[in-house]
């Protein structure tokens, strides 16, 4: 089945959507997206992303392209096109249309909006979690901003390129003193000897994720206890289990980093636990 996207007010075949040469969004990398996963039919945190969306848009004074209400209808509508029951959808907003000029372009230039929708295997994300993946470490060389979530991400692809000539599936940043940021796409945890879950503040140097801020409800849930602290390379290392979290993944375990085998080198029993109680917390929308 043909694929469609939602493209500035019109549904059009995949293959024929397009925005403007002069979009500011190509020019500048000048807007902000999201993802998030459908599953059984499903959205997953819709509230939380939108919410999320909002504070990125605010914070780089790009207006909203429609309600938010009309924009939840637009999302669901997509997926049904697409006839996504296990997937995601992605939207993009960019600042709009206008003569290629560094400072913002007159008031009332119209926001670009981009959503797409598609399905993914089922079979493929439960492999990685029955398997683990691997990680390699890289120095943070990102703009400072990194909270907020804007398409400008070639750092993250070239870290992303890195990975996968190494044979491992995520590049995680390091800062200059030697601890652990986030990884090129996803949030990064690991567990100590106690049992506690350790990941960095998001106050600052990491984005918020979705999906790491639900875990903290599943972590509650679970009766797991949460320290929010930087932590060293050496720490992760030697960590009982280390896992990355994001709307497309949830939950993988990462069983090795740089070439280092973590714990046993097999997925552990708390990231796991995570995982199967997830969607029972999570906030759930019907497509």
């Amino acid at each position: 089945m043909p694929r469609i996207s939602y493209v500035n007010g019109r549904y059009v075949p995949h293959a024929d959507a397009m925005v403007h040469i002069e979009d500011r969004g190509y020019q500048f990398a000048d807007g902000v997206y999201e993802v998030c996963e459908i599953r059984h039919g499903y959205i997953v945190d819709i509230t939380r992303h939108l919410d999320r969306l909002n504070r990125s848009l605010g914070e780089l004074r790009i207006t909203w392209p429609m309600s938010r209400q009309a924009m939840i209808h637009v999302i669901r509508e997509t997926a049904r096109r697409n006839k996504v029951r296990n997937g995601l959808f992605y939207l993009q907003v960019t600042r709009g249309v206008a003569r290629r000029d560094h400072v913002f372009p007159a008031e009332g230039t119209k926001p670009s909006l981009v959503i797409t929708a598609k399905s993914t295997d089922p079979a493929v994300i439960a492999k990685k979690n029955a398997n683990g993946i691997k990680a390699i470490t890289v120095p943070d060389n990102r703009w400072d901003r990194v909270d907020i979530k804007t398409v400008g991400l070639l750092s993250n692809a070239l870290v992303r390129q890195q990975a996968k000539e190494a044979g491992a599936q995520e590049a995680i940043y390091v800062d200059a003193n030697g601890c652990v940021k986030e990884g090129a796409a996803t949030n990064v945890w690991m567990v100590d000897a106690d049992g506690t879950l350790i990941t960095r503040p998001a106050e600052h140097g990491i984005l918020r994720g979705i999906t790491r801020t639900t875990l903290m409800d599943v972590a509650e849930k679970l009766d797991l206890r949460i320290a929010e602290r930087n932590f060293t390379v050496a720490e992760m290392l030697a960590a009982r289990e280390v896992f990355i979290t994001a709307a497309t993944s949830i939950c993988f375990p990462v069983v090795s980093i740089d070439g280092q085998t973590i714990a046993n080198g097999h997925p552990g029993t708390i990231s796991q636990n995570i995982r199967e109680a997830f969607f029972d917390v999570a906030e759930k929308i019907a497509i």
